[in-house]
């Protein structure tokens, strides 16, 4: 694995204009251009809003549409970068094929890229905490931490489903439906304190607020974007280093199994 990571950052300028290849494709003959990533968060924003404040006006939250940002933006990049990457190597048939290259690169760059967007997006979300007047504390620090573990646990994540999809092609279509449950499993669009403590499931009593922790690794995530620039508060040392463990955990686990498969690509796709 040490070896292939060297490979991999030999092929550094690869990966760059694999990015760049996929930020113009997505863009192209687009009138506004990369302006979608700032006005696609914003109207989806906006409806949530509508929906969670004027159509339910028993909805207690405090300033929704900064509420919501704090975990739509980085939802929408885990949700992009993963149907991405679950195409990535059966789209690039012809190029895996014929040329020899670390075949990582090819999920890497398009985590990468929905990156980006999701770095442009966030000027939509500063842009909203000025307005609200939301002060930013010095918490905001933690944000570098907090991404790396996103883009850990995507990346890992989406190893893995890049090498399933080559040998089921329905995994993408299986990869829809998961999504969107775990949209809705995610607090998103609620806040994670209304989930009960105490449930009774076929007769087991569950702390449904901690196992979503447990089991939902981005619920973590997205926990400790909101603490971080929706509260100002540090996120929890134990909680934070939890989920880095995770995530870390899911990048080795998927870049193994992607690495033992890959050397097969050229004769499944």
């Amino acid at each position: 694995m040490i070896v292939r990571f060297a490979e991999l950052i030999r092929y550094r300028e690869l990966v760059k204009n694999l990015v760049v290849r996929d930020l113009k494709a997505r863009y192209k003959n687009s009138i506004l251009g990369l302006l979608w990533s700032l006005l696609n968060p914003l109207f989806t924003m906006l409806v949530f809003t509508i929906v969670f404040t004027f159509m339910m006006p028993n909805n207690q939250i405090s300033k929704f549409p900064v509420f919501l940002l704090c975990a739509l933006l980085p939802w929408n990049f885990f949700q992009a970068a993963l149907t991405g990457c679950t195409n990535s190597i059966v789209e690039n048939a012809t190029l895996v094929k014929k040329v020899y290259f670390p075949r990582e690169v090819l999920p890497l760059s398009t985590v990468l890229s929905n990156f980006v967007n999701f770095l442009l997006a966030l000027i939509v979300l500063f842009a909203m905490l000025w307005a609200f007047r939301i002060p930013l504390t010095r918490q905001v620090f933690w944000l570098p931490v907090i991404m790396a573990t996103q883009l850990a646990f995507t990346l890992g994540l989406g190893l893995i489903l890049a090498t399933t999809n080559v040998f089921y092609r329905d995994t993408g279509l299986i990869l829809g439906v998961a999504l969107q449950a775990w949209f809705f499993l995610t607090p998103i669009i609620y806040p994670i304190d209304i989930l009960p403590t105490q449930r009774s499931i076929f007769g087991l009593n569950l702390n449904v607020h901690r196992l979503t922790y447990i089991l939902n690794p981005m619920a973590s995530i997205i926990s400790s974007y909101r603490v971080v620039l929706y509260h100002g508060a540090p996120p929890a040392l134990n909680f934070m280093l939890r989920t880095l463990v995770t995530s870390v955990a899911v990048l080795m686990l998927g870049y193994a199994i992607f690495s033992h498969y890959s050397g097969t690509f050229g004769e499944e796709v």
